[in-house]
């Protein structure tokens, strides 16, 4: 967070002085804490100036010393002509006259890094005001900054830490347990019987590409399976639609619900039944937070901004489905080529994955490679323009329709979802049935 804020003279801010001064003890005195303090405090934790130079030298002498003493930092102080900014050896002896308790070591740590956050949000507010002021700056760009800050405050609330290697066994133990009892997969389920016994469901942090031909179901398939997430776990699922505006998705959506044929819902002719089908779909799920954004020509921070929103409004989220990869849009520098911005454009979804702890779906198109073939089942090799794809996605499924090719006229068919790379699984084929009608995939029945 920016320096740089103008907060007014003699304005206090939270900080406490017995505490930074015990942990600075704690450095000095108990050689072992180092490791639990300098992972979870920045220098900034610290309030005092004089605080910030001692704990910035403690930070240098660890990198190269393996024990910190009295001694070595009063030298370390002297040499790097630190110790007369700090106000010299008789602050410093103040700074380390605390006798710290090791048990309470958590609390001090917690307190400081406390007023260290109560700190950054009286800032914040005086950035707000400021910002406000000063009508030179795109509004757009004062709100989205002062979101990303926002964010990262909240973040900062759930810092991970380092764990060793039997916290990490003990929490896989105690999953594993849990899904014993529940008898429950790791994930989020699809809805699709035999492709979550595959995957397991879709886990936290994945990459998802659903790729396919166009008109092969790829936008009916990811409305299918968000659908029946949102309406298993109620979490938020965000749909960013990129080639179909939310009116088109919201019919989509009324037609898979209710099983209605696609031409009555356009043409509006309905059965008194039909009403009262839709009547009762807009009623649930006007209570699922179910959203839909059709900005077209989406951009990675316009995307980044709207689920912070989604997440600082409902507190979390379960799932993020883009259609398609190939409509975003980044910033091209230095000429680069439309591959390589689709290759930073899948690394960024990635990013995006990890930082929410979240599955993210993106929809890609295949190239036409497909078409010239003899066996027009689709390979890794035809994702369309980044090779990235493949090796940023988690999990990359492929459909098919031997329909598709052959224009066989039938109110049902086979649809194929081909698991062309599964990071954490198995790869293979699951079977599901496809209403052309209805565009509605489900579970195969043979």
């Amino acid at each position: 967070m920016s320096n740089n804020i103008d907060i007014p003279n003699n304005f206090y801010l939270p900080h406490n002085f017995l505490a930074e001064k015990i942990i600075l003890s704690h450095l000095v005195i108990n050689a072992q804490s180092a490791d639990t303090i300098l992972c979870s405090l920045p220098v900034e934790a610290f309030y005092f100036k004089n605080h910030q130079i001692v704990y910035e030298a403690i930070r240098q002498l660890y990198k190269t010393n393996s024990s910190i003493n009295l001694l070595l930092l009063l030298t370390f102080l002297k040499d790097n002509g630190l110790l007369e900014k700090i106000g010299g050896i008789k602050v410093l002896n103040n700074c380390i006259v605390e006798i710290p308790q090791s048990t309470n070591l958590n609390d001090y740590i917690q307190l400081i890094y406390e007023k260290f956050l109560r700190r950054n949000i009286i800032k914040l507010g005086y950035q707000a005001i400021n910002s406000a002021y000063i009508t030179n700056i795109p509004l757009e760009k004062v709100i989205s900054n002062l979101e990303f800050q926002i964010f990262n405050l909240t973040n900062h609330t759930n810092q991970s830490k380092l764990k060793t290697s039997a916290e990490l066994l003990h929490n896989v133990f105690l999953d594993l347990k849990q899904k014993t009892v529940t008898n429950s997969s790791s994930g989020l389920l699809t809805g699709f019987t035999d492709l979550d016994f595959m995957t397991q469901g879709l886990q936290n942090s994945d990459l998802i590409i659903v790729a396919g031909r166009p008109s092969m179901g790829k936008t009916a398939f990811s409305l299918q399976i968000a659908l029946n997430i949102v309406k298993s776990t109620e979490l938020p699922v965000i749909f960013f639609s990129l080639e179909m505006s939310k009116e088109q998705l919201t019919y989509r959506l009324l037609g898979n619900q209710t099983e209605i044929n696609h031409q009555k819902l356009k043409t509006a002719s309905l059965s008194k039944q039909n009403w009262q089908q839709i009547i009762k779909c807009i009623r649930t799920f006007s209570y699922f937070p179910f959203f839909i954004d059709d900005t077209p020509n989406l951009k990675l921070t316009d995307m980044r901004s709207k689920i912070r929103k989604i997440v600082f409004e409902q507190n979390k989220i379960g799932l993020i489905v883009i259609d398609y990869l190939q409509l975003m849009e980044i910033s091209l520098e230095n000429g680069e080529s439309r591959v390589q911005e689709l290759s930073q454009i899948t690394r960024s979804l990635k990013t995006i994955a990890r930082e929410f702890d979240i599955p993210v779906i993106a929809l890609s198109q295949l190239s036409r490679n497909v078409e010239s073939r003899v066996n027009k089942r689709p390979i890794l090799s035809d994702l369309r323009e980044s090779g990235s794809i493949e090796q940023d996605a988690d999990i990359v499924l492929m459909l098919y329709r031997d329909n598709y090719y052959n224009s066989i006229p039938t109110t049902e068919s086979t649809a194929e979802v081909i698991i062309a790379k599964h990071r954490n699984g198995p790869t293979g084929t699951v079977s599901l049935d496809f209403n052309p009608q209805l565009t509605k995939f489900t579970d195969f029945k043979g």
